[in-house]
C-alpha cells in the first residue's frame, strides 16, 4: 500500500487525522496533494487548524493560489460568455469551472485549469467563428490532430486565448464520439441550470455522471483522486437522488456506481448500501489511483501501463486505435489521412 495517498485521502476526508503527523508524515502529505492536484482542496479542509509553521504558510500559499485561480477561472467564462452572447444558444460550463461558478462545496480549494464548456453539437461552427473572432486560436495547426479532433473527438481542438493564455475546450459530448458509450450531451443541456449571468451549469446529477465518464470512461485515471474527491463534494451536497436513473439514461452505469464505490473507499462518502457493493475488480483502481510514493511520485509503471492503454482501448474500436497509433508513430506528416 502506498502510504503518502492514504495520508492525503484520510486527511480530506477527516483534517484531525493530520493532528499527529511528524515532519516526514507533513512532507508526504504535501508532495501528494500537490501531485494529485488536490493542495488547495487540503488547504481548504485545514483551514483553522493547528499545523506546524512552515505548513501553516505553505497552505496559505495554496488557499491564495486557489483562490487566484478561481477569479481567473470565473473571468475567463465571463469572457466566453462575452463572445458567444450573441449567438442565443446554451453554453453549458463543466468541470471546476462549474463547481465554483455556481458556489459548490466540489469547488472549494479546487485547482481548475481550461475552460471547459459545452455547446449545441449544431452550434459548433458558430461557436469556433465566435471564438476565433474573439481571440482564441489553435493550439494544435498540423492538420492530422485538426482532423482527428473534428472527426471523432468529443470536443473541438483546443483553443489559447492570444492575450490571456488560457485555454478552452468546446465540447459537445462528454466522451468520444469513438467511445462505446454513447451519453446523451444534449439531455445535459436541456436539464442545465442557469446562473444569473446567463450561463449554465449541469444538474447535478450530470456533474456526478460526467465525472465517472471522464475517469472510468475516457481517461488513464490520472488524477483520478481529485476526480473522486469532486465526487465526494456533490454527493455530499446534494445526495444520490435520481443519479441511478441518469446514469442509466446516458449508458454509464458501471462508471458512475464504479465512481461512488471508490469514493467511499478513499474518503468515507457516506452513500445506500445498495451502492457499496463492492466489485472485486475495484482493488485493482485503487492500486492506480494510489500509484505515488511519498515524495509524490509516480509508482507502479505496469499498473499505470495497463490503464493507459485501457484507456485507448475505450477510447476508440482496434481498427482506427492501430490506424491512429500509426500515423502519430510516422510523424503528424501533413499528408496523414484517417
Amino acid at each position: 500500500m502506498n502510504r503518502a495517498a492514504w495520508l492525503l485521502a484520510d486527511a480530506l476526508r477527516d483534517p484531525a487525522t493530520t493532528a499527529d503527523l511528524d515532519p516526514a508524515g507533513w512532507t508526504s502529505l504535501l508532495a501528494m496533494a500537490r501531485a494529485e492536484q488536490l493542495i488547495g482542496s487540503l488547504a481548504h479542509r485545514l483551514g483553522g487548524l493547528p499545523v506546524p509553521t512552515a505548513v501553516a504558510r505553505l497552505l496559505a500559499d495554496a488557499r491564495a493560489s486557489a483562490e487566484q485561480g478561481r477569479v481567473a477561472a470565473l473571468w475567463e467564462a465571463e469572457m466566453a460568455r462575452r463572445a458567444l452572447a450573441p449567438l442565443d444558444r446554451s453554453v453549458v460550463l463543466l468541470k471546476g469551472t462549474a463547481f465554483v461558478a455556481a458556489g459548490l462545496a466540489a469547488g472549494q480549494g479546487r485547482s481548475i485549469g481550461d475552460l471547459d464548456i459545452l455547446v449545441p453539437r449544431d452550434a459548433l461552427d458558430a461557436v469556433e467563428a465566435a471564438l476565433l473572432a474573439s481571440g482564441w486560436e489553435w493550439v494544435k495547426p498540423d492538420p492530422y490532430d485538426d482532423s482527428y479532433y473534428r472527426r471523432w473527438m468529443h470536443e473541438l481542438p483546443p483553443l489559447i486565448h492570444r492575450d490571456r493564455d488560457r485555454m478552452i475546450d468546446v465540447h459537445h459530448s462528454i466522451l468520444p464520439l469513438t467511445a462505446r458509450i454513447t451519453p446523451d450531451p444534449a439531455a445535459i443541456i436541456a436539464d442545465s441550470i442557469a446562473l444569473e449571468n446567463g450561463l449554465r451549469v449541469p444538474a447535478p446529477a450530470d456533474m456526478i455522471v460526467h465525472a465517472a465518464a471522464h475517469l472510468f470512461a475516457d481517461g488513464d485515471l490520472a488524477g483520478g483522486m481529485r476526480n473522486l474527491w469532486d465526487v465526494d463534494r456533490l454527493i455530499g451536497e446534494f445526495g444520490l437522488a435520481g443519479v441511478a436513473a441518469r446514469a442509466a439514461h446516458h449508458g454509464l452505469t458501471r462508471e458512475v456506481r464504479r465512481a461512488v464505490r471508490l469514493a467511499h473507499a478513499l474518503y468515507g462518502t457516506e452513500i445506500p448500501p445498495d451502492w457499496a457493493t463492492p466489485n472485486r475488480t475495484d482493488a485493482l483502481y485503487l492500486r492506480r489511483l494510489t500509484a505515488r510514493d511519498g515524495w509524490g511520485r509516480a509508482t507502479r509503471p505496469v499498473t499505470r501501463f495497463g490503464f493507459y492503454v485501457r484507456s485507448h482501448w475505450l477510447r476508440m474500436p482496434p481498427h482506427l486505435l492501430v490506424r491512429h497509433l500509426w500515423t502519430k508513430w510516422r510523424g503528424n506528416g501533413p499528408s496523414a489521412r484517417l
